[in-house]
């Protein structure tokens, strides 16, 4: 056994290998070859895609919040609209006679306009609603709890005009009713500080910004740029898990 040549260097040596530097073409060293005689190798792989497999639930982490992002900063805009004194305000309407084809222009409320506002709230809402139950953000599912929470206090008021909230704690719109509410109420729902749609607006906003922490705070919790030379040469990630 004394005539068995057990100096590593000297073997990797006469096969083109320098030393514990890595072979030029061959992408292999003693420091890798003593990885594997030790096991330690086996164990930085587990942790390699262990970390692949990390790097994979916080990209899709991220997607989620960044859609919560942009999902709250939709109805933002949708209750700001709803906000906006002059959407209830009475305007010159053109009707048209369906018999005749005539155009007569009448002073009323336009509840078109008022519709179309009132269904993109709602739309917008329902998608957040949806987000955040998705979502596994504490802040997220928090501040979605306090959302759906002040939409039940009004329920009353919101039923008024047409708007129910439904089992899944979304929001149904009915036109024929919406289009026959009282403008007072609906001003009251949607007009001013402390209204329901003002309250939504800052609800919103937090969400928001919770969503931007979140993504910001997922993003560091990895580096995405983990490569064989990381692994083998500095050993960090070997030092982090075991």
């Amino acid at each position: 056994m004394s005539s068995v040549n057990t100096n590593y260097t000297d073997i990797f040596s006469s096969m083109g290998f320098g030393g514990t530097q890595q072979a030029d073409n061959a992408g292999f060293s003693l420091t890798d070859y003593m990885s594997i005689k030790s096991g330690t190798y086996g164990k930085l792989l587990k942790a390699y895609y262990k970390k692949q497999d990390a790097d994979a639930t916080d990209e899709t982490e991220k997607k989620q919040l960044s859609m919560m992002k942009n999902s709250a900063d939709t109805l933002r805009n949708a209750a700001l609209d709803l906000m906006d004194e002059d959407l209830f305000e009475k305007k010159k309407i053109k009707v048209k006679d369906e018999k005749t084809g005539e155009e007569t222009e009448k002073e009323d409320y336009d509840w078109e306009a008022i519709t179309k506002a009132v269904k993109a709230f709602a739309d917008s809402y329902n998608s957040v609603i949806g987000s955040a139950g998705e979502s596994d953000s504490n802040s997220v599912l928090r501040i979605g709890a306090w959302l759906t929470s002040l939409t039940e206090t009004n329920s009353k008021l919101l039923a008024k005009v047409g708007i129910t909230i439904g089992s899944d704690n979304k929001l149904k719109v009915d036109e024929d009713v919406l289009k026959k509410a009282d403008i007072s109420t609906l001003k009251t729902l949607f007009q001013g500080i402390n209204s329901y749609a003002d309250k939504v607006v800052r609800k919103a906003s937090q969400l928001a910004t919770a969503a931007t922490k979140g993504v910001n705070k997922s993003g560091s919790a990895y580096n995405s740029k983990a490569d064989y030379n990381q692994l083998s040469s500095s050993g960090y990630l070997y030092d982090q898990t075991f």
